[in-house]
């Protein structure tokens, strides 16, 4: 059923069995009249008389059929969607009771910049049930938009005619950044964080004290504790976790660079993507967590904090931003940072970059980071450049674009070994990758105590 005819303004039509009912009458008033014909009988009179009587007849009960579905309409309602996920396939749910048996066609107006997987739902309940429907929304874009109403289609019960009315449903939601993603990661840093997992990460690791426990075959001998050792007559271990209370500054770019579209998203939401699973994860891990967005200024800065809340206002502050075209200002933006967080952090800058030379200033200004901060370059590239760069081709064309792929991956990796060579950290990854790639640097980080 296409979206045209679902906008139509019938409120009733026929189904595809009246079509082929008023077909086999044509057929039969057909067949009458070249009986007649042959015959010399003279029924063609009468064949268009049968045709006119069994087409009547067949309108008139499609007519009824429809009408009659009124007093017997399934009673649908969309449940509270809530906040939706850039980039995801968002679940949607429809409450559904029907008093007799139904066969239903249901289009939900979600906003026409969204994809929905299936766009109309065909549904067949039994009499007497309650059932909860499903489709999906993909919105590649964040901001608020509108639901508008719910459009059914209901076959009455001699399957000849089609009801349609329309269930008023307008709701206003909002997109944000990747809140699905957010809730997956979260699962995971608690699951890493208990029982044997957490010990065995632990062990040897940090320099906080975490707890005693005895030796066992094929732990390290340096961690004996021998003190309580000696105290206890039994062979004991020092259990070392990572530092709390240590800060993280996440700086992203909103520049020229990340307005450009990877994979069906701007460049700055897999960023913004980003940002916020490395902030959940530092603040999982007990950090100080504050985040920065700039362009030709740090327009936005949320301060370094602690705890479950300063998550919530990253995702508050955060998610009405968008990216510019205009350049960034990668020294304004570090030396800002620099002015206002005076001790030692781990400072992570998300942008892209082309080749040594156009980003020189990116460059000068990581570097300006080391050694009083632990500078951490992240780069968000674009798969395609993958693709093409290995891709074998065979015709003129393909090799020039391949030539170029290849190119740009190299002058990257030059900018990067210069950022290596000034005591940067650097991460380069395709944008839909970054948020778990990332995540996982940090905590090798914290392992290792390199904050």
């Amino acid at each position: 059923m296409s979206s045209q005819i679902m906008r139509s303004g019938l409120a009733m039509f026929p189904s595809r069995r009246v079509y082929l009912l008023l077909l086999s009458g044509t057929v039969i008033g057909l067949v009458v009249a070249i009986v007649g014909t042959i015959t010399g009988s003279g029924w063609l009179g009468f064949a268009i008389l049968l045709m006119l009587i069994w087409d009547g007849l067949i309108l008139l009960l499609a007519l009824i059929d429809g009408w009659r579905v009124k007093s017997d309409r399934v009673q649908l309602e969309r449940l509270p969607i809530g906040r939706l996920s850039i980039g995801r396939h968002n679940s949607i749910y429809l409450k559904l009771h029907a008093n007799r048996p139904a066969v239903l066609q249901i289009r939900d107006y979600y906003p026409p910049v969204f994809t929905a997987m299936p766009e109309v739902l065909h549904v067949r309940v039994p009499a007497n049930r309650d059932e909860e429907l499903t489709y999906t929304v993909f919105p590649s874009q964040r901001g608020e938009y509108n639901w508008g109403m719910i459009q059914l289609r209901q076959l009455g019960a001699w399957g000849l005619a089609w009801h349609q009315w329309s269930v008023a449903q307008a709701e206003a939601v909002a997109v944000y950044p990747d809140l699905i993603g957010l809730r997956s990661l979260s699962i995971r840093l608690t699951l890493q964080s208990t029982g044997n997992l957490k010990r065995a990460q632990r062990l040897g690791m940090g320099t906080e004290f975490a707890e005693l426990r005895e030796y066992s075959v094929g732990d390290d001998p340096r961690l004996i504790d021998w003190k309580a050792t000696a105290r206890r007559s039994r062979l004991l271990l020092r259990v070392l976790e990572p530092e709390h209370e240590q800060t993280l500054i996440i700086l992203l770019d909103s520049g020229r660079l990340m307005t450009a579209q990877v994979q069906g998203l701007a460049r700055f939401d897999w960023g913004m993507n980003a940002v916020l699973a490395l902030a959940l994860a530092g603040l999982h891990r007990g950090d100080r967590v504050g985040v920065g967005v700039f362009d030709r200024q740090l327009h936005t800065w949320v301060p370094p904090e602690r705890g479950q809340n300063q998550l919530n206002k990253l995702i508050d502050r955060l998610t009405p931003l968008q990216p510019t075209l205009r350049e960034p200002d990668y020294l304004g933006a570090v030396t800002t940072v620099t002015q206002q967080q005076t001790r030692r952090a781990l400072v992570v800058l998300l942008t892209d970059l082309v080749d040594k030379t156009a980003s020189a200033e990116l460059l000068s200004a990581m570097a300006r980071l080391s050694p009083r901060y632990l500078p951490f370059c992240v780069t968000l590239r674009d798969p395609q450049i993958d693709t093409q760069a290995n891709h074998l081709t065979q015709d003129i064309s393909s090799s020039y674009a391949r030539a170029v792929a290849l190119d740009l991956l190299t002058q990257r990796q030059v900018a990067f070994g210069t950022l290596k060579q000034k005591g940067v950290l650097v991460l380069d990854a395709p944008a839909n990758q970054i948020s778990e790639q990332l995540v996982d640097r940090y905590l090798q980080l914290k392992a290792r105590n390199r904050l």
